[in-house]
């Protein structure tokens, strides 16, 4: 909730002087500001006055810092006070709408996972002239159904018949590429034993022909 309060004594703002943001006393926390011409103030850059940033868009900022120049400065009650702020503090602003998220739902219910969440939902109330007075409910998020752990199952047994086909496949290619491999030795040792048988020969003949001479 946010209420705007123009302060015309400068004496009453001077307390805000020279205070960063986030800056927290007694009652109020400052979470911002704007100046005169509607430049927001900017957290981190301890400066009281514009600057202009190296960002891709160069817009100027007003630092973090408060000064007289600022026309608007935005505080957050962190403690309060003896007093109520009327308009503020003495009233109170029910939610609009409740939540939709499942678990949240239980939470705020203090309810358990065999209970039924639908009935629990807070429905939003659709009051028109003319027509017949009904209510509106959110689609519950995150809410387990019976479909939702037939899909579940579904991937799971998906991914394990995957992981089986991948260990099958990658098995039937080490018993191929061992084939392969013991194929392709037995063949070299076939090259290199006729290899050797030739040159045997060879010098077998060579050795003959030397001895009928």
């Amino acid at each position: 909730m946010k209420k705007l309060i123009e302060v015309d004594d400068e004496r009453k703002l001077r307390t805000f002087y020279k205070k960063r943001m986030a800056t927290e006393g007694y009652v109020m926390q400052i979470s911002g500001g704007n100046d005169k011409q509607g430049f927001p103030m900017k957290q981190g850059v301890l400066t009281h006055g514009h600057v202009r940033l190296l960002l891709r868009s160069a817009n100027l900022l007003w630092g973090c810092i408060v000064d007289a120049n600022l026309s608007v400065l935005n505080l957050v009650i962190v403690k309060k006070g003896e007093k109520d702020i009327p308009g503020l503090t003495d009233t109170t602003v029910p939610r609009r709408l409740g939540p939709k998220r499942a678990s949240r739902i239980r939470r705020l219910f203090n309810l358990s996972k065999e209970d039924d969440v639908h009935q629990y939902v807070v429905r939003k109330p659709l009051n028109k002239e003319g027509k017949k007075p009904r209510t509106k409910a959110p689609k519950i998020q995150h809410l387990v159904t019976p479909r939702v752990l037939q899909h579940k199952r579904r991937r799971i047994a998906l991914k394990k018949q995957h992981t089986k086909k991948n260990k099958e496949e990658a098995a039937e290619y080490a018993n191929l590429l061992a084939k392969r491999m013991k194929e392709a030795k037995e063949k070299r040792q076939e090259q290199i034993s006729k290899r050797w048988r030739l040159s045997s020969l060879r010098a077998s003949t060579s050795k003959s022909e030397s001895s009928q001479k």
